[in-house]
């Protein structure tokens, strides 16, 4: 699904959860645009490496939160 801006409408219908995914507690789904040169990319590498793109997504998600963990622990 594509939005007037050419990103991607990426969103968890619901299916089986991977058995990794619950490793940090529970699992909430979530939806985010993405552009849709990214979303091409992500795919093939998944496809390539052959680990699923949410482990990669949840993988991102986690490098972030580490970068901005000075931010996050400032305001508590």
């Amino acid at each position: 699904m594509q939005d007037t801006n050419g990103m991607t409408a990426a969103h968890t219908a619901s299916a089986p959860i991977e058995a990794d995914a619950g490793k940090q507690g529970d699992v909430v789904s979530t939806h985010v645009l993405v552009g849709e040169d990214q979303v091409e990319a992500l795919r093939e590498l998944s496809r390539r490496t052959r680990v699923a793109q949410s482990e990669y997504l949840r993988e991102a998600v986690e490098d972030l939160l580490s970068k901005y963990r000075a931010v996050l622990e400032a305001k508590r």
